[in-house]
């Protein structure tokens, strides 16, 4: 797995997968030094690029206490103790709704400028670090100009605590706005778009966090025309529902949004491809991406060293496009 992605009009060159810190300090150990592993496996496979956000974890009590940053802390200090910060893509993301239980509304956006200055400097300290390379709004508040929102950004770039900026969970005419803006103004406009996309994705049952935005009509064709932001897809593994599927059978899975009859027909077709190409399913659902209409770096969130391992034999497997695309030509 090399870094050898290049993102359009910036100087950033990224591996072909992301690691997603949404577990660290929590499934990869409280103490930071724990997650050392984790993090120095997954450069030792090539990666570069490391996933962030001010909120990650927050909804998790660990020792009855729900820590603000707590993967931020466990990512900056195993860059402060490696001295690794220069050799990564770092990205995190802020304004996203309050969220220390599971009971909070996620709809009471914050996206103002104060709140994603607040978020930013509070990512800067936590990380110990004096810049972002990729910082993205988490969400999004339809009621600001995307002029005030673009504004903020730039402000962040002007003042060197930023490099570019990116959105998630952003609908296609917000993005398409901000981006007319950005060429007006003559600014560099959003670098990646982080929306959900998996290889289940276009036939899952709606989740039941409505905030997040799945990339499919609209949005989906508007990537197919720009290529200047960079798809960036969470849940990039669909929630485990393909290994589930694989390991334990359709009942297991009879729960999960994913669990529709076109979903679990490409259940069955996983199967038959880690078998055809002998590899893990990991690597078909991770493989799927090289097959997508536009580039796509996926952000994967693993469970120890050895996923990591697995996940990186992804990219030197030579799949036929065909057999990576059982979606329907209409979306």
């Amino acid at each position: 797995m090399k870094s050898n992605i290049i993102i359009p009009d910036t100087d950033l060159r990224v591996s072909p997968m992301g690691l997603g810190t949404v577990d660290a300090g929590v499934r990869w150990g409280k103490d930071s030094h724990n997650a050392d592993s984790i993090f120095g496996t997954f450069i030792e496979q090539g990666g570069n690029l490391i996933d962030c956000a001010h909120v990650y974890s927050d909804w998790v009590a660990v020792d009855g206490v729900h820590e603000i940053g707590r993967c931020e802390r466990v990512t900056g200090q195993w860059m402060k103790r490696n001295g690794t910060r220069d050799d990564v893509v770092l990205i995190t993301k802020g304004g996203h709704p309050v969220f220390t239980s599971v009971h909070h509304d996620l709809h009471i956006n914050r996206c103002t400028p104060a709140d994603m200055r607040g978020d930013l400097e509070g990512s800067l300290e936590i990380l110990q670090t004096d810049y972002i390379d990729i910082y993205f709004y988490h969400r999004d508040d339809p009621s600001i100009p995307v002029e005030i929102m673009v504004e903020t950004m730039q402000d962040f770039i002007r003042e060197g605590k930023i490099r570019y900026f990116g959105v998630s969970n952003w609908s296609a005419e917000r993005q398409i706005a901000a981006m007319a803006y950005c060429e007006e103004q003559g600014y560099r406009g959003a670098v990646a778009d982080q929306s959900l996309l998996n290889l289940g994705s276009q036939h899952m049952k709606p989740l039941a966090d409505d905030t997040m935005v799945v990339c499919e009509g609209e949005l989906y064709d508007y990537h197919r025309r720009n290529r200047n932001t960079m798809m960036m897809p969470f849940m990039a593994n669909a929630s485990g529902f393909f290994h589930i599927y694989a390991a334990k059978g359709a009942e297991a899975v009879a729960n999960s949004p994913y669990a529709t009859e076109k979903n679990l027909d490409t259940a069955k077709r996983v199967v038959e491809l880690a078998e055809k190409y002998d590899c893990a399913v990991t690597n078909v659902v991770l493989g799927y991406f090289s097959a997508e209409e536009f580039p796509c770096v996926p952000l994967y969130g693993p469970f120890d060293e050895a996923s990591i391992q697995e996940a990186a034999r992804t990219f030197d497997i030579r799949f036929a496009r065909e057999d990576l695309r059982p979606r329907t030509a209409s979306r």
